[in-house]
This record gives C-alpha cells, sequence and structure tokens, in this order.
C-alpha cells in the first residue's frame, strides 16, 4: 500500500509485521478495532518467506520453515480455520520425524508415536522414563502452557502455581521448578541411563536460543518431545510464503491496512500516552494503542522520546544481551542424498549432532568468537513431506548453523581465514566444512550437488533489525533474561509504562519461535472486557494430541 493512502488515524497500530505482528493486527480487527500494520521492508513475514535462492525450480524457505510452535499454540486456535478459508495449507508426517546421526555414524530417531521412539533405546528404564515424562507433562499441560502463554506478573502465575499443585502436590510443582533451573545436559543425566534422549533433544535446545549447559533445558527437553509427538513438524505446501499470503488476504478481508516500506523513526507521546508514529515523512495517529514488535534497544534509545519514561529502562535496554548468531545454506541437489542409513532419507529434519558432547563444545567455540571445527548441523529436507517445492527427481537441503559468532576473531580448526568478518570466501568455506561433515553420513552428497546459496549472520541482521548481532531468536534465552525477566528486570510485562504502549515479538515473553504467543496475548488482552484488559492470560490448555499414537 502506498503511503499517501494510509488513514491519517485507526484504533491500532502495530509495527513490525513478523509473526507475532501478523496474529495481533488479525486478532484486533477480527474483534472489529481498525488496525494498521507498517513494515519497513518492501515484503510482510518478518523471518517468513520463500524464494528460489539456488536454481529456478528450488523453492527454499529463506529463513524459518517448521510450524510445530504455531499449530499447537492459541494463536492458530483463534486464526487457523480463518487462514486455511484463505490458502493455507499444511504438509506433515505421521512416520520419523527427526533424527541425530553422531560423528561415529550411530543414529537415533523420533517417530510420532512415543512408543516406536523408545523401542530404539537401550535400557528399559529409560523407556519407561520417557513415557513417564511425556505422561506428566500432560497431566501438567493446563498450568504450564499457562504460564509459557500468559503473563507472569499478574494474578495469572499464582493460578497457574495452583494448577501444579493440585495435579502434583507441592513434590510435583517443585519437580516443575527444579526442571526450569535444570540444563538440558543436567537433565538428560539424572534421568536416563543412556544417551538416546540428550543425543535426540539437545540438539533441540539451540532452536530456543539455549545451549545443553543453560538452565530451562529440563523444561524445554519434554516440550520439544511432547511438542513433536503430538504435533509432527508441518510445513506449508508450497514453502513458507505461501502461510504469509494466507495472512495477508486474511488482514485484506478484516480491513487491516497493511503498509510497507515505512521505516518507523518515533513514536509519537502525547499526555503520557503512545498516540501515534511517525516515519520521515508521515505520522499516523492511534487512538487506543500501538503495539511494538522490535527489539528491547529498538524501542526504548530509538523509538521513544527522551523522557518517555524512567531513565533505568533505557539502560536495561542497553544491557539487554543477544546470543550466539546464526547463517543459513540452502542446496539444490540434482536428487535425494544417499545417507548411510536408510531411515534417513524419510525423515524431514536431521540433526548432525553428538548431542550435548558437541553442542557444548561449538557454543563454547562460537560465544569465543570462533568458527566452530565441528558445529551442530541441521539439515531439513522439506521435499520428503511437500515434494512440489523442487522439480520431479530432485531435492533441496535447508541447513541452519545456530553456533556461529557475528563477528568472528579465528576459526577454531585453523583453516579458514576469519580476520576480514563474513566475506563471500569466508561464508564458502564454512559452508564447504558443513557439507563436509553431512558427507561423512551421506557419501554422495558432493556429486549431487548443483547450487549453493549462504546467508551469513550479517545478512540476517540487515535484513532485520530485530536479529541485533545476528542473533534470530530475539536475545539470549537465559534464565535471568527470560521468564518474569522478559524483555527487562524492570519491565517483564508486555504493556509497558507508556500507557498504549505494548511490547511484543521475540525480545518479550515467551520469546521467539512461530508461536505468536506474545501477539496472541497482547491481542487478547486488549479486547478482552476492560476490568481485565491487562492481565488476561492466554487458553490454559494446549491443544496437545494423545501422546500414545500418531492420529
Amino acid at each position: 500500500m502506498l503511503k499517501d493512502s494510509v488513514p491519517d488515524a485507526s484504533d491500532a497500530i502495530v509495527i513490525g509485521s513478523g509473526i507475532n505482528g501478523l496474529v495481533a493486527a488479525a486478532e484486533l480487527a477480527k474483534a472489529g478495532w481498525s488496525v494498521v500494520l507498517v513494515e519497513r521492508n518492501r515484503y510482510i513475514g518478518g523471518f517468513i518467506a520463500t524464494e528460489e535462492r539456488t536454481l529456478p525450480g528450488y523453492l527454499h524457505d529463506t529463513y524459518s520453515s517448521w510450524h510445530p510452535l504455531f499449530v499447537s499454540g492459541p494463536a492458530y486456535a483463534t486464526l487457523g480455520g480463518l487462514l486455511h478459508e484463505h490458502g493455507l495449507e499444511y504438509r506433515n508426517t505421521d512416520d520419523w520425524v527427526s533424527a541425530s546421526v553422531a560423528n561415529d555414524g550411530r543414529v537415533t530417531l523420533v517417530h510420532r508415536d512415543p512408543a516406536r521412539t523408545v523401542a530404539g533405546f537401550a535400557h528399559e528404564s529409560d523407556q519407561a522414563a520417557y513415557l513417564a515424562a511425556l505422561h506428566r507433562l500432560e497431566q501438567n499441560i493446563g498450568p504450564i502452557g499457562g504460564l509459557m502463554g500468559s503473563e507472569l506478573r499478574s494474578p495469572a502465575l499464582l493460578r497457574h502455581i495452583a494448577g501444579l499443585l493440585r495435579t502434583g502436590g507441592l513434590a510435583g510443582a517443585e519437580r516443575w521448578l527444579r526442571a526450569v533451573a535444570a540444563t538440558g545436559r543436567g537433565y538428560t543425566r539424572a534421568e536416563f541411563h543412556g544417551d538416546e534422549v540428550d543425543h535426540l533433544f539437545a540438539p533441540w535446545l539451540l532452536h530456543a536460543g539455549l545451549s545443553p549447559d543453560h538452565a530451562s533445558g529440563g523444561l524445554m527437553i519434554p516440550l520439544f518431545a511432547a511438542t513433536l509427538h503430538g504435533f509432527g513438524l508441518p510445513v506449508v505446501a508450497g514453502g513458507a510464503s505461501r502461510f504469509v499470503d494466507a495472512f495477508r488476504s486474511l488482514l485484506d478481508s478484516l480491513g487491516v491496512q497493511v503498509v510497507t516500506g515505512f521505516n518507523v523513526e518515533r513514536i509519537l507521546i502525547e499526555q503520557g500516552r503512545a498516540a501515534g508514529v511517525m516515519s520521515e515523512d508521515r505520522t499516523i495517529r492511534a487512538r487506543r494503542a500501538v503495539l511494538a514488535s522490535v527489539s528491547p534497544i529498538a524501542l526504548y534509545r530509538d523509538l521513544l522520546p527522551e523522557g518517555a519514561v524512567n531513565p533505568q529502562l533505557r539502560e536495561e535496554a542497553a544491557r539487554f544481551r543477544y546470543g550466539r548468531a546464526a547463517m543459513q545454506v540452502h542446496v539444490a541437489l540434482s536428487q535425494p542424498i544417499g545417507w548411510r542409513d536408510e531411515r534417513l532419507n524419510r525423515v524431514p529434519l536431521v540433526h548432525v549432532s553428538d548431542g550435548s558432547s558437541s553442542i557444548g563444545i561449538a557454543c563454547a567455540e562460537a560465544e569465543a568468537g570462533l568458527l566452530p571445527r565441528r558445529p551442530t548441523v541441521v539439515v531439513g529436507q522439506q521435499y520428503v513431506i511437500d515434494p512440489g517445492r523442487v522439480p520431479a527427481g530432485a531435492a533441496a537441503l535447508w541447513l541452519q548453523l545456530q553456533e556461529v559468532p557475528f563477528a568472528p576473531r579465528g576459526d577454531s580448526a585453523g583453516e579458514l581465514d576469519a580476520t576480514q568478518g563474513w566475506t563471500l570466501e569466508l561464508a564458502r568455506g564454512f559452508a564447504g566444512r558443513i557439507l563436509d561433515q553431512i558427507a561423512r553420513h551421506a557419501p554422495d552428497l558432493h556429486d549431487k550437488v548443483l547450487a549453493i546459496d549462504v546467508i551469513t549472520p550479517v545478512q540476517l541482521a540487515a535484513y532485520n533489525p530485530n536479529a541485533v548481532d545476528g542473533d534470530p531468536y530475539g536475545g539470549s534465552s537465559e534464565l535471568d533474561q527470560s521468564y518474569l525477566w522478559r524483555p527487562l528486570p524492570s519491565s517483564g510485562r508486555h504493556a509497558t509504562a507508556v500507557h498504549g504502549l505494548w511490547h511484543i515479538g521475540a525480545s518479550t515473553h515467551p520469546g521467539a519461535g512461530l508461536g505468536a504467543g506474545s501477539g496472541h496475548m497482547v491481542a487478547t488482552a486488549l479486547t478482552a472486557p476492560r476490568k481485565f484488559s491487562r492481565h488476561v492470560p492466554a487458553r490454559e490448555k494446549w491443544p496437545l494430541r494423545p501422546l500414545g499414537g500418531n492420529r
């Protein structure tokens, strides 16, 4: 939409069109609000896009790809039916859903059916412990889902804690508290004799911006496991951009005004409340609310005028920590690769990793500014469940690296020159290391590569300003910067100190991912009955499928 056609005012203005901005705009409009969604890029969607990045006919999800958090969340429960009416389709699997392959070739797999998964565990006690952990989570998913999807600095916190006490008593509630304090490495060592659970799910901690040695891993591992069993790894048919297309169609039908190429330079504050947004040449006024899906430093340093908030908040925002950078490699293949373990040919997502042992080393190297010698490689094979993304008989790989430095100081292997930063030569050299790592388990890989495209951490940050220092997860997810303390110790809520201004996005609770938790929470709060408008939690019941099957 052209700037000249934008209305002078609306009930709400949403800054940023990532998943949280899209959901918030749609839910507010669905409730009868007039909404303007502004985006600085040419296209909406944030880190949701599909492009022919390598060769014609090869559709690569440029950034994010997998949607289990969305389809399992309250935003989908609210908007899913409408999105499907506007063209959204998913592809999924009822077979092997994820796997890890170790450096020595050992393979561990997750099946949609938990019983099929544990059949591969060496110790019967681990089989029972894994199923018991899933059952325990299912019995407590109401309050746990509520804690993950509601304002924690509100009466909702007490209600969800009471729910944990009802289902498991004091000992049960304390066990969940201990899980939040536990690292992933510590959790798997304490609960299991073998290393299968660590091998399978320690790599998934990277998808939450964590490492095996960060707190919260003891909670996140069973959550990831239950999500994979319950919802699989759905991808959007035809590529993630069709998810954005469905949202754009829905927003149009609801009357949302979408304005691209609009760079918000300042939030307008009048008499202590957020009254609109200003670009270089245009002001749009907001009658009821402004929702900002931005980083803390952008909100408190750049968008809010001096004196709008307590200086302490500005200082805390300046100290907000960002996590490791990430990069991606997209590969066009003439044919599917031949994994040594043929089961991997039908697995949508494979981690090349030894579990906590190799991940811990790679994370330490990246956080020291070094390119890891043997990073964890996320191998996405979306064509396995959505073959229309590639030419007939062909294949493509979506490779994600989540343990890389934004400003490399060196190479832990001593092979690549990192002194000039992320040059084209360095990007190609590191991509070659990654392909060699995969080829150890799929020897014909190099013979089938037709084209490669690399997205460096610097390019990620340039495309999305919320990915500060190339961190796609909106900031470190360490315990002191999560839950009650996200985004800031003095502002662990979505309602800010400025009346009518709400902070959403990956930098806010419940954090990163495509669950759209913060966008849904704020839209729910704003459209709820007035007396609850600032404290209404999200859905308390996570729509988890029965864990015992793959229906």
